[in-house]
């Protein structure tokens, strides 16, 4: 999915985990790796314990598979034959109801339900004014000297048709229509996560126990480690300041040990363009239709991978008082804020998870 792909910020500590299969002396489990970047724009790497390749192979496949349907289906910009995807729902704006799967009933109704909790700070019906984003974002990436940023009346022209309550949901029918016919849906806020939340929850089902689905950084822990010495995996949270093509220590911010979690980043160094010598990222307040200039990065722990897709990118778009009040007032949720200067505030249950507060992954 074209320019799907926001939230790469998220890495990998262990670079072991990517190094494919190894066997632990005196232990049952073997651990497995493998890849693909065929979906969402984004390289997806899956690592497992499990007790032979075989089995890996076959969990392999099936996330490799999951993958590749639900791209299909939250993809904006392309069309499948035989699939009714959110680029059909576009299409038929203002025209006619579209019958879907439930795969997509499903990611709307989430993403309806959250743009109240968040205060409509990730809006999937912002569609009109985030293809106005892409469009100088592309140009200003294909011709840096003449950069421009969006006029601000087309942005305004387009945030009228913006009103989340016009994107009609038939439950009993399985259909969706939007209801203007200059709508358009853009789910790249939360489509990636909730898609790693889907496929991971099916694997888990099936017996996997022990693994993590990373998709260009939105990765989802499931279990622990089987490798009979560690407890917790340690993930890096990527330093806005540095590179993120290495998976050095000196390119992390920090490490949270974690089981059973996701961990999911949003910040102002991907996906952005130059103009003026002004970095424009591509995170849109859909208040000011500007991107959000609080922090350089936030990332937020919890078990629910779309959830945590989601709220990373509501809460950039907060100011801190409010989005600590709304992450401490959720169950289960944790938030690190990285400030323009470098410093950091954090809940204090990620505090209890940081390596730099003293957690670390041993037994």
């Amino acid at each position: 999915m074209r320019r799907l792909t926001a939230k790469f910020i998220v890495v990998l500590l262990l670079a072991l985990l990517l190094t494919g299969c190894q066997t632990e002396p005196k232990n049952e489990y073997s651990k497995y790796s493998e890849s693909f970047f065929d979906t969402f724009d984004t390289l997806v790497n899956v690592v497992a314990y499990t007790k032979s390749e075989q089995e890996f192979n076959a969990y392999f496949q099936e996330i490799h598979a999951r993958f590749q349907e639900l791209h299909k289906m939250y993809d904006i910009y392309n069309d499948y034959e035989g699939i009714n995807n959110i680029k059909t729902i576009n299409d038929n704006a203002g025209i006619k109801p579209v019958k879907v799967d439930r795969e997509i009933i499903d990611l709307i109704l989430f993403a309806k339900e959250w743009y109240k909790r968040t205060d409509g700070q990730t809006n999937i019906a912002m569609g009109s004014v985030l293809r106005i984003w892409h469009e100088y974002r592309e140009q200003g990436l294909y011709d840096p000297p003449n950069a421009k940023l969006p006029p601000m009346e087309d942005l305004l022209d387009a945030a009228k048709h913006t009103d989340i309550d016009k994107v009609i949901v038939d439950e009993e029918n399985s259909t969706v229509y939007l209801a203007d016919k200059r709508m358009s849906l853009d789910v790249g806020a939360v489509a990636k996560g909730y898609a790693v939340e889907t496929v991971a929850k099916e694997v888990m089902a099936q017996g996997l126990e022990s693994g993590i689905i990373n998709a260009g950084g939105n990765i989802r822990v499931i279990g622990k480690p089987l490798d009979g010495i560690r407890e917790r995996w340690g993930i890096g949270i990527q330093n806005p300041d540095k590179s993120i093509i290495s998976n050095n220590d000196d390119n992390l911010l920090d490490t949270v040990f974690v089981n059973n979690a996701s961990v999911v980043s949003s910040g102002d160094y991907q996906r952005y363009y130059i103009v003026d010598g002004k970095l424009v990222h591509h995170l849109i307040d859909p208040k000011t239709l500007m991107p959000g200039e609080y922090y350089s990065a936030v990332t937020i722990v919890t078990e629910d991978s779309g959830l945590a897709d989601l709220l990373s990118t509501a809460v950039f778009l907060m100011p801190y008082e409010q989005g600590r009040a709304l992450v401490d007032s959720l169950d289960g949720v944790e938030a690190v804020w990285v400030m323009h200067d470098g410093k950091t505030e954090a809940t204090d249950g990620m505090k209890k998870i940081m390596k730099s507060n003293g957690a670390t992954g041993a037994k």
